[in-house]
């Protein structure tokens, strides 16, 4: 079953973290090794995607690298709010848990913005269908957390 597109880069991304590649050709050719046959042009579109920059190593040779700078700039507190607005349909709590619900095939869109925005008060998140469970740090926070989540996507909290 071919990857889709998260998958995909996220394969980039741990490619370029993992070994020193110089060209989009050597990627592609990395790529199928592992199984994915792709195009130079979507290899492109992926890495600009990612941010993805050319960067002298040591030794003087180019290689692509991601800068941390990307992964904020790719997910601000604006992109989780448009995300949540858009996806989160219910949220609830319990201890230091916050559910939240969001249409059939949605959650793992609404956890990967919860887990890139980097709030304080959340140690992770474990998204299914259409469920999200997400650890709060505080052993009492998943009210907090829950009811700041659903006010950014304008939602009342229960």
């Amino acid at each position: 079953m071919p990857l889709g597109k998260p998958q995909r880069q996220h394969r980039i991304a741990r490619l370029l973290e993992e070994q020193v590649i110089s060209s989009q050709v050597q990627l592609v050719e990395l790529l199928a090794t592992d199984g994915l046959v792709l195009t130079q042009g979507t290899v492109s579109r992926d890495l600009e995607e990612l941010g993805a920059v050319k960067v002298r190593i040591p030794g003087g040779q180019m290689a692509y690298a991601i800068p941390e700078l990307a992964k904020d700039r790719v997910a601000p507190e604006e992109h989780l709010k448009r995300v949540l607005g858009e996806f989160l349909v219910e949220a609830a709590h319990s201890a230091n848990l916050a559910i939240l619900r969001t249409p059939p095939g949605s959650a793992h869109v609404v956890a990967s913005a919860l887990d890139r925005a980097g709030l304080g008060d959340v140690l992770g998140t474990v998204a299914g269908d259409d469920t999200i469970l997400v650890v709060c740090a505080a052993p009492d926070g998943g009210q907090k957390v829950s009811a700041r989540l659903a006010r950014m996507a304008g939602l009342e909290a229960q």
